[in-house]
């Protein structure tokens, strides 16, 4: 006997969307990209990062013994003092993340309101720059993680914080380096996770739906004919949006993105790379952790130690460019020399090298980010949150490096260019 037809036009509805998964052949390379995260997780000489811990809880297979220990040494690291001196800027995001990482734990680990009352006061205390500068202190990327946070624990927050996000992404302020992708996503995450749960009344719903669909749109607009949406590490970011409002199952951009991803796995070779990618390569985004249930988890991952470099003989030249446009420098080519260095050396080498060679003309600074080294100071000249300006990465003649300065590893003749630039 046959389905009643009522129940035919319902089962669409009813099955698991497939299209929103991994291919099926995938699911190898991606237990495997699992398994040397938690790898990496197990190395004590490595400080706990909550976007890690994230992946692992956001992931299809567990070991829950190295999850615990690794959440107790998170827990370690966010149990300081959470004030600051007023020369410090909010720590929105990296308090956000490990809000999130706590969300996905199971079972939880007890009430935590004092620190997001702490996250409530980094929002108002982030966006004080708005006064003078009509931009958070920090970025958007932060605030918009600030906001999708409190939505994921179920706290409201003000129509006049939520409505700063409609603005910029109104006004088209959300970019950073030309490259918005990872900044668009954010907000659109916090705007699906807002309308799902109900936080907010039926009119602004309506507006964050219309905000977040938009998004979608744009990104699958801006997928280039290689699946990269932005570039391949902003791609997840992408799909997580596509996967939280459901485009996933209509997008073809999705699979195509998807697809962009797993032929580009040696990409992922950093603890944070990993943790970027792992969640939509397992089918979910961040916003998956507000429905989390705990229930017996499959204690079937093994943690993969990751093979070391091999080591490339002979040496290289690579020629290294400083640039400083208007308005910081009335000169713009500051430095531009030929760095010999080891064949297998990164970018973060030859800056050592080329201020090894001449200590008087180049000097540079880096700040230990969960991310790896990130570049701060060139030939004396500081990029500040405050002045909205960064050291971009580039090889000539104009494209932005996809990786950091400890990762990348120019070729033989490569020119590569640190441009001081405006966010």
């Amino acid at each position: 006997m046959g389905l009643p037809l009522v129940l035919l036009l319902l089962l669409p509805a009813l099955l698991p969307a497939r299209c929103c998964e991994p291919p099926e052949g995938s699911a190898g390379a991606v237990r495997a990209l699992s398994a040397r995260l938690l790898g990496l997780a197990g190395d004590p000489a490595r400080d706990p990062d909550p976007a890690v811990y994230l992946a692992l809880r956001l992931a299809r297979e567990h070991d829950p013994r190295l999850e615990r220990r690794y959440l107790e040494r998170l827990q370690d690291a966010f149990r300081h003092p959470y004030g600051r001196s007023a020369a410090e800027p909010p720590h929105t995001g990296r308090l956000a993340l490990y809000l999130l990482g706590l969300g996905a734990t199971c079972p939880p680990p007890g009430p935590h309101r004092s620190l997001v009352t702490w996250l409530k006061y980094y929002l108002e205390e982030d966006w004080k720059g708005s006064r003078r500068h009509g931009h958070p202190l920090t970025s958007y990327y932060q605030y918009g993680l600030g906001v999708l946070t409190l939505c994921v624990h179920h706290k409201r927050v003000r129509e006049e914080v939520i409505r700063r996000l409609l603005t910029a992404q109104h006004h088209g302020r959300l970019g950073h380096g030309g490259n918005a992708v990872d900044t668009e996503a954010v907000v659109a995450l916090a705007f699906t996770c807002l309308e799902q749960r109900r936080l907010v009344g039926t009119e602004l719903a309506a507006e964050l739906r219309a905000a977040a669909h938009g998004a979608s749109r744009s990104m699958a607009e801006a997928q280039g004919p290689d699946g990269v949406i932005g570039n391949i590490y902003s791609t997840p970011w992408a799909l997580q949006v596509f996967l939280a409002t459901g485009a996933c199952q209509t997008e073809p951009a999705f699979g195509r993105a998807v697809a962009a991803l797993l032929e580009n796995m040696e990409a992922f070779g950093t603890a944070p790379t990993m943790a970027q990618v792992l969640p939509v390569l397992h089918g979910r985004s961040y916003l998956d952790i507000a429905s989390m249930r705990c229930r017996e988890e499959p204690d079937t991952l093994t943690p993969l130690d990751m093979e070391p470099l091999a080591e490339v003989p002979g040496n290289k030249t690579v020629q290294l460019v400083v640039e400083c446009p208007l308005p910081w420098c009335y000169e713009l080519r500051l430095y531009d020399r030929p760095v010999p260095v080891p064949a297998a050396a990164s970018l973060l080498d030859v800056l050592q090298a080329a201020a090894a060679l001449e200590p008087h003309d180049f000097k540079f600074h880096t700040q230990d980010t969960p991310q790896g080294p990130f570049l701060t100071q060139v030939l004396g000249l500081e990029a500040r949150q405050e002045k909205r300006n960064y050291w971009q990465l580039l090889t000539a003649p104009n494209t932005p490096l996809q990786m950091g300065i400890a990762d990348y590893r120019p070729q033989d003749g490569e020119t590569l260019i640190l441009r001081l630039s405006e966010w």
